[in-house]
């Protein structure tokens, strides 16, 4: 792994990233957005539309802003779009995950506007966020758009069940009892009707059909309780010839407003980095 990320000098590059504020289309009409550029738009190759996490229910780009500041700053080849989705309290499934593919295509439609040259696009996401990311990978390749280099998960929701053993163990602790009980009460209201709950769009982790997604990057932490199904995934689409790079970082804590943090500190940034290097071949930043 290259050397740890030192979160004081990345705090201050951070604050010299760009940001603008825009709208982007979802599924049903304009949904608020962030994009976040460090380099000059000649040289951004790379575009990342990123999902924040909030169990489905909570939630929206303001929550992101500091990793995405971070993870802007990371290249100066890769411009970071984070948008907003449609809540469970809204509307419930299917809505978030058409907002997101409809975000997708818009961003693929609109690169000049982005500032971005079109070469890649990748997905991501953290928590429900990253549920959207990997639902996102299986829409693309079904309805044949857009193209993706590559998908990142940090600490996703996968398993609507909450069947896992390091879910189970939370209930032990009482910080992430209530981050078991925020799952919980997240997947009541975004999945109401119980048949949604094995729809691959729903919970991609119950696919069968996972072949022909495009590489993976799963970031969980050793005492998060989304771990087993994350790296269950990661198993899950290795199976189906996907290559899936799975990371368990270091214990973290995981209070619900700490986690786009925790995303920061625990070398996230430097494994996407080695990722997004990786799809071309390239050595990862130094």
């Amino acid at each position: 792994m290259n050397a740890p990320l030192d979160l004081a000098t990345a705090n201050a590059a951070a604050d010299d990233v760009r940001v603008r504020e825009l709208e982007v289309t979802g599924e049903q009409g304009p949904l608020k957005a962030r994009l976040y550029a460090a380099g000059p738009a000649s040289k951004r190759d790379t575009l990342i539309v990123f999902f924040h996490g909030g169990c489905f229910v909570t939630g929206d780009v303001e929550d992101a802003d500091l990793f995405a500041r971070h993870l802007a700053d990371s290249s100066r080849a890769q411009v970071v779009l984070a948008s907003n989705y449609t809540l469970a309290t809204v509307r419930p499934f299917p809505a978030a995950v058409e907002d997101a593919h409809a975000v997708l295509l818009w961003a693929k439609k609109n690169k000049t506007k982005l500032g971005w040259n079109g070469k890649r696009v990748l997905v991501a996401g953290i928590e429900a966020g990253a549920n959207l990311a990997a639902v996102c990978a299986l829409m693309s390749r079904d309805r044949g758009a857009p193209k993706l280099a590559g998908q990142i998960l940090l600490m996703p929701m996968l398993d609507p069940g909450l069947s896992t053993c390091s879910m189970r163990e939370m209930p032990q602790c009482v910080d992430k009892e209530k981050l078991m009980d925020e799952c919980a009460a997240g997947y009541r209201g975004y999945l109401p009707h119980p048949a949604d709950r094995t729809h691959p769009y729903a919970s991609p982790l119950q696919s069968s059909r996972l072949r022909n997604l495009p590489p993976a990057l799963i970031l969980s932490a050793e005492d998060d309780p989304l771990r087993d199904e994350a790296e269950a995934y990661g198993a899950k689409l290795a199976s189906f010839g996907v290559q899936a790079t799975v990371r368990r970082l270091l214990p973290a804590p995981l209070l619900p407003d700490d986690r786009n943090v925790c995303a920061c500190e625990r070398h996230a940034l430097t494994e996407i980095a080695g990722f997004i290097a990786g799809l071309d071949g390239e050595a990862p930043p130094g």
